[in-house]
């Protein structure tokens, strides 16, 4: 989250919204938001419903594996990353390049 906070400005020129989710309760989430800076909303899926329904929740574990999505306007998915990709912003700041 730190790259995408880091690089929130850039999102922002592209005229991007960012979220993160993640499957902590909200509690949790807004600590961290707080320690680490994060200045875009953090949202809980403490339930794992959306994690399982984009195909990221890992259940045996019972965590979300790290992914990013870029979502146009109409609310298609443009571009997925899954795993170590997902943590860097070039491919999601690519996609949102090629939504403009």
């Amino acid at each position: 989250m730190q790259n995408y906070r880091d690089n929130l400005a850039r999102f922002r020129e592209l005229n991007a919204q960012v979220l993160g989710i993640s499957v902590d309760a909200s509690p949790s989430l807004k600590v961290f938001a707080e320690q680490n800076g994060v200045q875009f909303p953090l949202l809980s899926d403490f339930k794992r419903e959306v994690a399982a329904r984009y195909g990221i929740l890992n259940e045996e574990r019972g965590f979300a594996n790290r992914a990013t999505f870029v979502i146009n306007k109409e609310g298609r998915i443009q571009s997925i990353e899954v795993g170590r990709t997902a943590i860097e912003v070039t491919a999601a700041l690519g996609a949102c390049q090629a939504l403009k």
